[in-house]
């Protein structure tokens, strides 16, 4: 008897893959509330430096995706995890070092403090480009979508889980104590990893391996298109409390629980719909509703459009990242996926790092509400180079 969908082993390894990335990405969402307040507390340092401290993982996700896709081709998904989740360990140990250096000196301490956060930003590019390849290798490359869908609700309900028990435990252990508690979750990650099956780095048949630039010029389409969905999402993340609280309405922390709903959701009920429409179809019409959502957060009247549109563009960017990067799968080899795979995870972190700054720019000229219609713009530019890639692959098709 053939195993049906639900009876193949790979599914339940899969989901096991899963689990462990949820329990070990709670130690990165874990810090992020709690680093602000040692900055601006323990350390007595100002906002903008308490931003550095938050944003700097980041740059160092930005710099080393390629790497880490490149390390996982060459050696292997299973190294790669390991390693990275031993970034995430050594990360949370160092934090936790600064907090106890705090009252030692505050340069000192600072310094512990970024070490440690630039090591968990090169633990995120192991660990999320040994994730997807490792789980593609177990579900197959037909299933692309389904995976990488997989791996967002699994980081994104580490981040809602993560915060408030970061903040918990801060409010009883003090900042060092937080930190150790976070490195025990990804060593508990590092001895699941013992029950899954590794998958080899595929052969490359002695051809020689392309460099990362050429790797990048094959994915350029995808990547733009993911990098301007970005934008209406990073709009959403940090100016919505902001804008609320700026045109005096209620309910100013209801906008990324909004969202994340969207988003979550559709990632929940809907992740298999790019491995069954493919990709592009998807993205074309989740660009339309990221679109809409930006659209009301711009133009609302009220609260209750405005929430509306935060939930909008939860659904709207949803599928987008594992819509396109089904695209960038079917576009290299397997002994390449990994190094495309982070190139193009590293397209969605410039727009988060790029759209803060240059939002905050304009919101203190302009007001908040242009920073939504930008994300309307960006999201409609998108949508037409969505358009344009279909184009381009129906007449090759016909060709």
């Amino acid at each position: 008897m053939v195993p049906t969908r639900t009876q193949r082993p790979q599914d339940g390894r899969l989901y096991l893959l899963i689990l462990i990335l949820f329990v070990s990405y709670l130690c990165v969402a874990m810090s992020l509330p709690v680093v602000p307040l040692m900055v601006t507390g323990q350390l007595g340092l100002a906002n903008g430096w308490a931003g550095l401290a938050v944003g700097i993982v980041f740059l160092a996700t930005i710099l080393s995706r390629g790497p880490a896709g490149r390390f996982a081709d060459a050696r292997g998904t299973r190294p790669a995890a390991l390693l990275g989740l031993g970034c995430y360990v050594a990360g949370a140990l160092i934090s936790a070092l600064a907090g106890l250096a705090a009252g030692a000196g505050t340069g000192a301490a600072f310094a512990l403090l970024l070490a440690g956060r630039l090591a968990i930003g090169l633990g995120e590019s192991l660990v999320a480009v040994a994730v997807i390849g490792w789980g593609i290798g177990l579900a197959g490359p037909e299933r692309a979508g389904r995976v990488m869908a997989l791996v967002g609700a699994a980081i994104y309900g580490g981040f809602a889980a993560g915060g408030p028990a970061g903040m918990a435990l801060h409010g009883h252990l003090g900042f060092a104590g937080t930190m150790a508690a976070g490195a025990v979750l990804p060593l508990a990650g590092i001895a699941a990893l013992a029950c899954l099956p590794g998958i080899p780095p595929a052969e490359q048949g002695g051809t020689a391996r392309p460099g990362f630039a050429a790797v990048l010029g094959r994915i350029r389409g995808p990547g733009a298109v993911v990098g301007l969905q970005g934008i209406g999402f990073a709009a959403i993340g940090a100016f919505f409390p902001l804008y609320f609280l700026a045109e005096g309405w209620d309910g100013a922390g209801l906008g990324l629980t909004a969202f994340g709903t969207g988003f979550v959701l559709v990632r929940l009920v809907f992740g298999g719909l790019p491995d069954r429409l493919g990709g592009l179809p998807v993205a074309i019409v989740s660009l339309a509703v990221e679109a809409a959502g930006q659209f009301l957060a711009w133009s609302a009247p009220g609260p209750g459009p405005a929430l509306l549109g935060a939930f909008l563009t939860g659904l709207g960017c949803s599928l987008i990242f594992p819509g396109m990067g089904r695209e960038v799968v079917r576009r290299v080899p397997a002994g390449l996926r990994a190094t495309a795979l982070g190139g193009f995870a590293a397209f969605q972190d410039l727009a988060y790092g790029l759209t803060g700054p240059l939002a905050g720019i304009l919101a203190d000229h302009a007001g908040y509400r242009p920073v939504f219609l930008c994300g309307m713009i960006a999201a409609g530019l998108g949508l037409s180079v969505a358009l344009g890639l279909q184009r381009t692959a129906r007449a090759a098709a016909h060709s």
